[in-house]
């Protein structure tokens, strides 16, 4: 007989599904996937079977793909197959085999899933498979994610299995006579997992011999332990995290603060795709100067005097530099664009988006473009040179964002117009000033 009631009460206990749903089982043909397809049968539950033919072993993959098949008639369960060309997807993509069928197969599911209108996908993870799981995971090293390894549902992958060992599972197919596959890689110990499977786990359970119960309690206190850390890692982001136009700043007075600090940091900035050896070495260069960047896959984080500063990485605008001629009315600049209009009147405005200049001092052609190294301007109303570093830093311009400001210079090279920020003191318009050009800055 199946434990069927202890299967109704995992899935209850977990929430795994309600009994109404349709649930799509991915069913290889071996014990564990054979055993929760007959689970769903025995318990009434309405459900269908996904088989994945991934090439692989030859005949062995298509007895496989057989035996499935028949089981789908034998339960009277709709039946789902595809085949994968595995080993030009992991060469095209740079990935293991084992890689490559997993997001084949999980892809795939997904589709179906969605198409066909079934609620969850359902695979036969059981206590075992969640220790190799725990125990691969420590020896690669991990987090505290990793540490409670396969949880009983995740988006819409269920796994109603996790209540069973491979002991119990091998009992049940005993005990009613059910057929199966063997896949023959599973004896194979080219791979982490069998070696954990065949070599280290019997040799624990010398140590323990309750080692599936142990680790079943463990794994349930390390992810109540995580959920315990994400809601303190939410109430620290609100504390130390601002949004703003330019990206995501944090205080570096909080960072520093931190305890644990080096945790807590990774934890804030792995969803950005940053690892712990990167995160060590931001915290390294806290106390150094400013102006360092640290890159992830997806984003870019610059230390700043008083901020960490996270931007897009790869998705800055490209800001190339934009000639003007002395006909042009409109210049585009990134996602901004000049506008340019003359006046025969004196005219000012205190607007940091206009810049107002004597027209008989310009120099044709100009040139829009970002600061460059040395750049210096004569700072309205000072009779002194700044260089344009020195000014940012004045005005606590964020590193991301100086390097996206605009600067208008004239035909001999003067720095003209510091773009939403300031205009040069040579080029102001005076009680002498016959015409005025007038620039505005505005978004695309």
């Amino acid at each position: 007989m199946l434990p069927l009631q202890n299967f109704l009460d995992y899935i209850c206990q977990n929430s795994l599904f309600d009994p109404d749903q349709r649930i799509l089982l991915a069913v290889s043909g071996g014990k564990d996937s054979v055993v929760m397809a007959h689970f769903f049968k025995e318990a009434g539950f309405k459900f269908g079977i996904a088989h994945c033919n991934f090439g692989l072993r030859d005949e062995e993959s298509q007895r496989d793909e057989r035996f499935v098949s028949s089981l789908a008639v034998q339960l009277e369960v709709p039946l789902y197959v595809t085949h994968f060309a595995t080993k030009a997807y992991a060469a095209e993509h740079k990935v293991s085999t084992q890689m490559a069928a997993r997001d084949l197969r999980y892809h795939w599911f997904e589709e179906i899933r969605q198409q066909e209108s079934y609620a969850y996908i359902a695979v036969a993870h059981h206590q075992d498979d969640a220790i190799e799981t725990v125990l691969l995971n420590l020896v690669r090293g991990t987090g505290i994610a990793g540490l409670h390894g396969i949880l009983p549902k995740r988006d819409y992958l269920i796994r109603p299995l996790l209540f069973l060992s491979r002991a119990g599972i091998d009992e049940a197919v005993q005990e009613n006579n059910y057929d199966f596959v063997e896949d023959s890689s599973n004896s194979s110990t080219a791979y982490a997992r069998n070696k954990l499977r065949l070599g280290v786990i019997p040799l624990l359970k010398e140590i323990n011999p309750n080692l599936e119960q142990t680790f079943e309690h463990n794994i349930l206190r390390f992810a109540q332990t995580e959920i315990v850390l994400q809601q303190t890692v939410a109430r620290i982001r609100t504390e130390i995290c601002a949004e703003r136009r330019e990206g995501i700043y944090f205080s570096l007075e909080k960072i520093k603060a931190l305890h644990p600090q080096q945790l807590l940091l990774f934890e804030l900035l792995k969803t950005y795709n940053f690892t712990e050896a990167v995160v060590e070495d931001i915290l390294n260069s806290l106390e150094k100067q400013s102006g360092t960047s640290f890159y992830s896959s997806s984003h870019r984080l610059t230390v700043d005097r008083d901020e960490l500063i996270l931007t897009v990485a790869g998705k800055e605008e490209i800001y190339t530099n934009k000639v003007i001629h002395l006909s042009d009315t409109e210049i585009p600049f990134g996602s901004q664009i000049f506008s340019i209009t003359y006046s025969d009147e004196p005219a000012f405005e205190n607007n940091p988006q206009k810049a107002f200049i004597d027209a008989d001092q310009l120099i044709f052609p100009l040139i829009v473009r970002t600061w460059q190294d040395g750049d210096r301007f004569m700072p309205i109303g000072m009779r002194n040179y700044k260089k344009l570093s020195d000014f940012f830093i004045d005005q606590k311009i964020p590193l991301p964002q100086k390097d996206s400001i605009p600067i208008l210079i004239n035909g001999n090279g003067d720095v003209v117009w510091v773009a939403g920020l300031r205009q040069d003191n040579r080029y102001k318009v005076t009680a002498t000033t016959k015409k005025v050009a007038i620039f505005e800055q505005k978004l695309n």
